[in-house]
Protein backbone atom coordinates (compact mmCIF):
# COMPACT_ATOMS: atom_id res chain seq x y z
CA UNK A 1 0.00 0.00 0.00
CA UNK A 2 1.05 3.32 -1.17
CA UNK A 3 2.15 5.83 1.90
CA UNK A 4 1.72 9.49 2.03
CA UNK A 5 3.96 11.81 3.66
CA UNK A 6 2.55 14.67 5.46
CA UNK A 7 3.74 17.25 4.05
CA UNK A 8 3.38 16.46 0.49
CA UNK A 9 -0.28 16.17 1.57
CA UNK A 10 -1.05 18.99 3.49
CA UNK A 11 0.90 20.92 -0.17
CA UNK A 12 -2.17 18.78 -2.48
CA UNK A 13 -4.48 20.46 0.02
CA UNK A 14 -3.62 23.60 0.02
CA UNK A 15 -2.83 23.23 -3.81
CA UNK A 16 -6.12 22.21 -4.42
CA UNK A 17 -8.32 24.62 -1.91
CA UNK A 18 -6.27 27.25 -3.99
CA UNK A 19 -7.29 26.38 -7.17
CA UNK A 20 -10.86 26.19 -6.27
CA UNK A 21 -10.47 29.14 -4.60
CA UNK A 22 -9.08 30.99 -7.86
CA UNK A 23 -11.87 29.90 -9.95
CA UNK A 24 -14.95 30.51 -7.76
CA UNK A 25 -17.79 32.48 -9.39
CA UNK A 26 -17.65 36.09 -8.40
CA UNK A 27 -19.27 39.13 -9.79
CA UNK A 28 -17.43 41.39 -12.74
CA UNK A 29 -18.05 44.51 -14.34
CA UNK A 30 -16.95 45.22 -17.84
CA UNK A 31 -17.67 48.44 -19.46
CA UNK A 32 -16.15 50.75 -22.51
CA UNK A 33 -17.46 52.14 -25.37
CA UNK A 34 -19.32 50.76 -28.74
CA UNK A 35 -22.36 51.78 -31.32
CA UNK A 36 -21.44 55.63 -30.74
CA UNK A 37 -22.25 55.49 -26.86
CA UNK A 38 -21.04 52.88 -24.01
CA UNK A 39 -21.79 49.95 -22.42
CA UNK A 40 -21.69 48.24 -18.76
CA UNK A 41 -21.53 44.87 -18.07
CA UNK A 42 -21.74 42.98 -14.45
CA UNK A 43 -21.52 39.24 -14.29
CA UNK A 44 -21.04 35.89 -12.29
CA UNK A 45 -18.09 33.70 -13.40
CA UNK A 46 -15.04 31.83 -12.50
CA UNK A 47 -13.10 34.27 -14.85
CA UNK A 48 -13.51 37.50 -16.77
CA UNK A 49 -15.27 37.37 -20.05
CA UNK A 50 -14.35 40.94 -21.45
CA UNK A 51 -12.57 39.45 -24.36
CA UNK A 52 -15.54 37.31 -25.12
CA UNK A 53 -17.65 40.34 -24.45
CA UNK A 54 -15.58 42.77 -27.26
CA UNK A 55 -15.98 40.13 -29.87
CA UNK A 56 -19.10 39.92 -30.01
CA UNK A 57 -19.98 43.66 -30.11
CA UNK A 58 -17.64 44.00 -32.72
CA UNK A 59 -19.26 41.01 -34.94
CA UNK A 60 -22.66 43.45 -34.32
CA UNK A 61 -20.42 46.30 -34.97
CA UNK A 62 -19.19 44.72 -38.63
CA UNK A 63 -22.94 44.07 -39.41
CA UNK A 64 -25.27 46.88 -38.41
CA UNK A 65 -23.07 50.01 -37.36
CA UNK A 66 -23.65 53.11 -39.55
CA UNK A 67 -20.47 54.65 -38.62
CA UNK A 68 -18.27 51.63 -39.75
CA UNK A 69 -17.72 51.88 -43.91
CA UNK A 70 -17.37 48.40 -43.91
CA UNK A 71 -19.96 47.02 -42.09
CA UNK A 72 -22.97 44.86 -43.92
CA UNK A 73 -25.41 47.90 -43.70
CA UNK A 74 -23.03 50.33 -45.15
CA UNK A 75 -22.34 47.80 -48.02
CA UNK A 76 -25.74 47.84 -49.04
CA UNK A 77 -26.02 51.41 -48.54
CA UNK A 78 -23.53 51.56 -50.85
CA UNK A 79 -24.01 48.99 -53.25
CA UNK A 80 -28.08 49.06 -53.29
CA UNK A 81 -28.21 45.20 -52.45
CA UNK A 82 -26.87 42.15 -50.60
CA UNK A 83 -27.40 38.39 -50.21
CA UNK A 84 -28.41 37.47 -46.75
CA UNK A 85 -25.99 34.50 -46.83
CA UNK A 86 -23.10 36.72 -46.41
CA UNK A 87 -23.92 37.49 -42.83
CA UNK A 88 -26.11 36.02 -40.21
CA UNK A 89 -26.22 38.73 -37.78
CA UNK A 90 -27.23 41.21 -40.31
CA UNK A 91 -30.23 38.72 -41.61
CA UNK A 92 -31.15 37.73 -38.15
CA UNK A 93 -32.04 41.57 -37.35
CA UNK A 94 -33.18 42.61 -40.94
CA UNK A 95 -36.08 39.94 -40.75
CA UNK A 96 -36.85 40.75 -37.16
CA UNK A 97 -37.31 44.98 -38.30
CA UNK A 98 -39.41 43.98 -41.19
CA UNK A 99 -41.51 41.82 -39.21
CA UNK A 100 -41.97 44.12 -36.53
CA UNK A 101 -42.56 47.39 -39.08
CA UNK A 102 -45.74 44.94 -40.47
CA UNK A 103 -47.08 44.27 -36.79
CA UNK A 104 -46.79 48.15 -36.67
CA UNK A 105 -48.12 49.43 -39.75
CA UNK A 106 -44.72 50.90 -40.64
CA UNK A 107 -44.49 53.27 -36.92
CA UNK A 108 -40.98 51.13 -36.60
CA UNK A 109 -38.94 51.52 -40.32
CA UNK A 110 -35.16 50.85 -41.10
CA UNK A 111 -35.21 53.15 -43.58
CA UNK A 112 -36.12 56.50 -42.11
CA UNK A 113 -32.71 57.96 -42.27
CA UNK A 114 -32.79 60.26 -45.20
CA UNK A 115 -36.19 62.03 -42.89
CA UNK A 116 -34.02 61.96 -39.53
CA UNK A 117 -31.25 63.85 -41.14
CA UNK A 118 -33.04 66.24 -42.94
CA UNK A 119 -34.58 67.60 -40.09
CA UNK A 120 -30.88 67.64 -38.35
CA UNK A 121 -31.23 64.42 -36.10
CA UNK A 122 -29.01 62.08 -38.18
CA UNK A 123 -25.56 62.20 -39.57
CA UNK A 124 -25.96 65.81 -41.38
CA UNK A 125 -27.32 69.41 -40.71
CA UNK A 126 -31.05 70.45 -40.76
CA UNK A 127 -32.25 71.50 -43.89
CA UNK A 128 -35.29 73.99 -44.67
CA UNK A 129 -37.54 70.98 -44.76
CA UNK A 130 -40.50 72.03 -47.37
CA UNK A 131 -43.32 70.52 -48.30
CA UNK A 132 -41.32 69.55 -51.59
CA UNK A 133 -38.54 67.93 -49.47
CA UNK A 134 -40.87 66.39 -47.61
CA UNK A 135 -42.51 64.19 -51.31
CA UNK A 136 -39.05 63.54 -52.12
CA UNK A 137 -38.37 62.09 -48.77
CA UNK A 138 -41.18 59.80 -49.24
CA UNK A 139 -40.07 58.52 -51.99
CA UNK A 140 -37.06 56.75 -50.34
CA UNK A 141 -38.82 55.88 -46.79
CA UNK A 142 -40.67 53.27 -46.13
CA UNK A 143 -40.46 49.43 -45.50
CA UNK A 144 -42.45 48.49 -48.55
CA UNK A 145 -40.17 49.70 -50.70
CA UNK A 146 -37.01 46.90 -49.34
CA UNK A 147 -37.52 43.58 -51.17
CA UNK A 148 -36.08 39.89 -50.18
CA UNK A 149 -36.18 37.26 -53.38
CA UNK A 150 -34.01 34.34 -53.15
CA UNK A 151 -32.30 35.33 -50.34
CA UNK A 152 -31.28 39.43 -51.84
CA UNK A 153 -32.10 42.18 -50.49
CA UNK A 154 -32.73 44.71 -52.60
CA UNK A 155 -33.80 48.35 -52.56
CA UNK A 156 -36.18 49.85 -55.02
CA UNK A 157 -34.27 52.97 -55.43
CA UNK A 158 -30.52 53.32 -54.87
CA UNK A 159 -30.84 56.25 -52.89
CA UNK A 160 -32.98 54.67 -49.84
CA UNK A 161 -30.75 54.17 -46.67
CA UNK A 162 -30.90 51.25 -44.43
CA UNK A 163 -30.36 52.48 -40.36
CA UNK A 164 -30.67 49.56 -37.76
CA UNK A 165 -29.23 51.89 -35.14
CA UNK A 166 -33.77 51.48 -33.24
CA UNK A 167 -32.89 48.03 -32.64
CA UNK A 168 -29.13 47.36 -33.07
CA UNK A 169 -28.05 48.24 -28.89
CA UNK A 170 -31.12 45.91 -28.30
CA UNK A 171 -29.64 43.23 -30.63
CA UNK A 172 -26.04 43.95 -29.07
CA UNK A 173 -27.29 42.81 -25.42
CA UNK A 174 -29.05 39.86 -26.84
CA UNK A 175 -25.88 38.46 -28.01
CA UNK A 176 -23.63 39.39 -25.45
CA UNK A 177 -26.89 37.66 -23.65
CA UNK A 178 -26.37 34.34 -25.49
CA UNK A 179 -22.48 34.36 -24.99
CA UNK A 180 -22.89 34.56 -21.74
CA UNK A 181 -25.40 31.87 -21.22
CA UNK A 182 -23.71 30.09 -23.83
CA UNK A 183 -20.74 29.94 -21.28
CA UNK A 184 -22.55 28.56 -18.16
CA UNK A 185 -23.48 32.46 -16.72
CA UNK A 186 -26.27 32.61 -15.69
CA UNK A 187 -26.68 35.78 -13.35
CA UNK A 188 -25.92 38.86 -15.37
CA UNK A 189 -27.22 42.38 -16.53
CA UNK A 190 -26.13 43.50 -20.46
CA UNK A 191 -26.39 47.66 -20.72
CA UNK A 192 -25.77 49.36 -24.27
CA UNK A 193 -27.00 52.61 -24.23
CA UNK A 194 -29.66 52.23 -21.84
CA UNK A 195 -30.66 49.05 -23.51
CA UNK A 196 -30.56 46.23 -21.46
CA UNK A 197 -30.78 42.53 -20.39
CA UNK A 198 -31.13 41.02 -17.11
CA UNK A 199 -30.72 37.38 -15.68
CA UNK A 200 -30.75 35.48 -13.08
CA UNK A 201 -29.58 37.73 -9.63
CA UNK A 202 -28.18 40.90 -8.69
CA UNK A 203 -24.70 40.70 -6.74
CA UNK A 204 -26.90 41.20 -3.37
CA UNK A 205 -29.07 37.90 -4.60
CA UNK A 206 -31.88 39.66 -5.52
CA UNK A 207 -33.83 41.18 -9.20
CA UNK A 208 -31.74 43.53 -10.71
CA UNK A 209 -33.44 47.33 -9.86
CA UNK A 210 -33.50 48.62 -13.29
CA UNK A 211 -34.43 52.76 -12.90
CA UNK A 212 -36.67 54.21 -15.71
CA UNK A 213 -35.17 58.12 -16.43
CA UNK A 214 -37.47 60.71 -15.35
CA UNK A 215 -38.39 62.93 -19.03
CA UNK A 216 -36.53 66.15 -17.67
CA UNK A 217 -35.40 68.12 -20.54
CA UNK A 218 -32.63 69.80 -17.24
CA UNK A 219 -30.57 65.95 -17.75
CA UNK A 220 -30.83 66.30 -14.11
CA UNK A 221 -31.02 62.20 -13.95
CA UNK A 222 -33.34 61.64 -11.86
CA UNK A 223 -35.55 58.64 -12.19
CA UNK A 224 -39.44 58.02 -12.52
CA UNK A 225 -39.35 54.41 -11.28
CA UNK A 226 -37.54 51.64 -10.45
CA UNK A 227 -38.53 48.25 -11.53
CA UNK A 228 -37.23 44.33 -9.90
CA UNK A 229 -36.49 42.93 -13.40
CA UNK A 230 -35.16 39.22 -13.71
CA UNK A 231 -34.81 36.75 -17.05
CA UNK A 232 -36.32 39.64 -18.96
CA UNK A 233 -34.81 42.62 -21.73
CA UNK A 234 -36.39 46.45 -21.21
CA UNK A 235 -35.94 49.31 -24.19
CA UNK A 236 -36.49 53.12 -23.24
CA UNK A 237 -37.37 55.80 -25.91
CA UNK A 238 -38.18 58.91 -25.48
CA UNK A 239 -38.33 62.57 -26.70
CA UNK A 240 -37.30 64.89 -24.13
CA UNK A 241 -33.77 65.74 -24.76
CA UNK A 242 -33.17 64.97 -28.36
CA UNK A 243 -34.88 68.27 -29.97
CA UNK A 244 -35.03 71.56 -31.34
CA UNK A 245 -36.85 74.68 -31.06
CA UNK A 246 -37.11 76.88 -34.43
CA UNK A 247 -39.36 79.69 -34.63
CA UNK A 248 -40.98 78.88 -31.68
CA UNK A 249 -41.86 75.35 -32.60
CA UNK A 250 -40.56 72.55 -30.76
CA UNK A 251 -38.86 69.57 -33.17
CA UNK A 252 -38.72 66.40 -31.37
CA UNK A 253 -35.71 63.53 -32.92
CA UNK A 254 -38.29 60.72 -33.15
CA UNK A 255 -39.65 61.21 -36.71
CA UNK A 256 -42.44 59.50 -38.23
CA UNK A 257 -41.74 57.32 -41.35
CA UNK A 258 -45.42 57.69 -42.96
CA UNK A 259 -45.11 61.49 -42.61
CA UNK A 260 -41.70 62.00 -42.98
CA UNK A 261 -41.98 64.34 -40.15
CA UNK A 262 -41.28 64.52 -36.26
CA UNK A 263 -44.29 63.52 -33.76
CA UNK A 264 -45.96 65.60 -32.22
CA UNK A 265 -47.95 64.22 -29.09
CA UNK A 266 -48.19 63.74 -25.35
CA UNK A 267 -46.08 60.86 -24.69
CA UNK A 268 -42.62 61.44 -23.43
CA UNK A 269 -41.31 58.29 -22.76
CA UNK A 270 -41.75 54.88 -23.52
CA UNK A 271 -40.24 51.87 -22.00
CA UNK A 272 -41.06 48.41 -23.14
CA UNK A 273 -39.97 45.20 -21.49
CA UNK A 274 -40.07 42.01 -23.68
CA UNK A 275 -38.47 38.39 -24.23
CA UNK A 276 -35.42 39.68 -25.91
CA UNK A 277 -33.99 43.47 -26.05
CA UNK A 278 -33.90 43.93 -29.89
CA UNK A 279 -37.77 43.43 -29.52
CA UNK A 280 -37.82 45.63 -26.69
CA UNK A 281 -36.18 48.05 -28.50
CA UNK A 282 -38.03 48.01 -31.88
CA UNK A 283 -41.22 48.96 -30.30
CA UNK A 284 -40.07 51.42 -27.69
CA UNK A 285 -39.58 53.43 -30.47
CA UNK A 286 -42.53 52.55 -32.45
CA UNK A 287 -44.41 53.61 -29.69
CA UNK A 288 -42.83 57.08 -29.58
CA UNK A 289 -43.78 57.09 -32.83
CA UNK A 290 -47.59 56.00 -32.38
CA UNK A 291 -48.51 57.65 -29.33
CA UNK A 292 -49.33 56.25 -26.32
CA UNK A 293 -53.36 55.05 -27.22
CA UNK A 294 -51.77 53.28 -30.12
CA UNK A 295 -49.06 51.77 -28.39
CA UNK A 296 -51.46 50.63 -25.52
CA UNK A 297 -53.65 49.01 -27.97
CA UNK A 298 -50.87 46.88 -29.17
CA UNK A 299 -49.40 45.92 -25.55
CA UNK A 300 -53.00 44.67 -25.07
CA UNK A 301 -53.10 42.37 -27.97
CA UNK A 302 -49.58 41.39 -27.51
CA UNK A 303 -49.02 39.61 -23.99
CA UNK A 304 -45.47 39.13 -24.38
CA UNK A 305 -44.79 42.45 -23.86
CA UNK A 306 -45.22 44.95 -21.55
CA UNK A 307 -44.90 48.69 -21.18
CA UNK A 308 -44.39 51.81 -18.74
CA UNK A 309 -45.27 54.80 -20.49
CA UNK A 310 -45.15 58.57 -19.41
CA UNK A 311 -47.59 61.32 -21.06
CA UNK A 312 -47.10 64.99 -21.26
CA UNK A 313 -50.83 66.11 -18.89
CA UNK A 314 -50.56 69.89 -19.05
CA UNK A 315 -47.43 71.50 -16.51
CA UNK A 316 -47.10 68.09 -15.29
CA UNK A 317 -47.05 64.66 -16.49
CA UNK A 318 -49.12 60.70 -16.05
CA UNK A 319 -47.86 57.30 -16.11
CA UNK A 320 -49.67 54.61 -17.81
CA UNK A 321 -48.55 51.51 -16.04
CA UNK A 322 -48.42 48.35 -18.56
CA UNK A 323 -46.14 46.16 -16.40
CA UNK A 324 -48.47 44.03 -14.36
CA UNK A 325 -48.70 40.61 -15.64
CA UNK A 326 -51.63 39.93 -17.48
Amino acid sequence: MKKWHYPFLAFLIIGTVLILVRNRPEYHKNSGNVFGTSYNICYCSSRDMHGDIMEVLRRVDNALSMFNDSSTISRINRENRIHLADDTTFTKVFKRAMEISRITHGAFDITVAPAVNAWGFGFKQSEDVTDDVIDSLRQIVGYTKIHEVAGIVFKENPHMMLDCSAIAKGYGCDAVADMLRSNGIRDFMVEIGGEIVVSGVNPHGQPWNIGVSRPDESFSGSLQTVLQLTDCAMATSGNYRNFYVRDGVKYAHTIDPKTCRPVAHSLLSATVIAGDCATADAFATSFMVMGADSATAIVSRMPELKAYLVVASGDSTSVIDLTADR
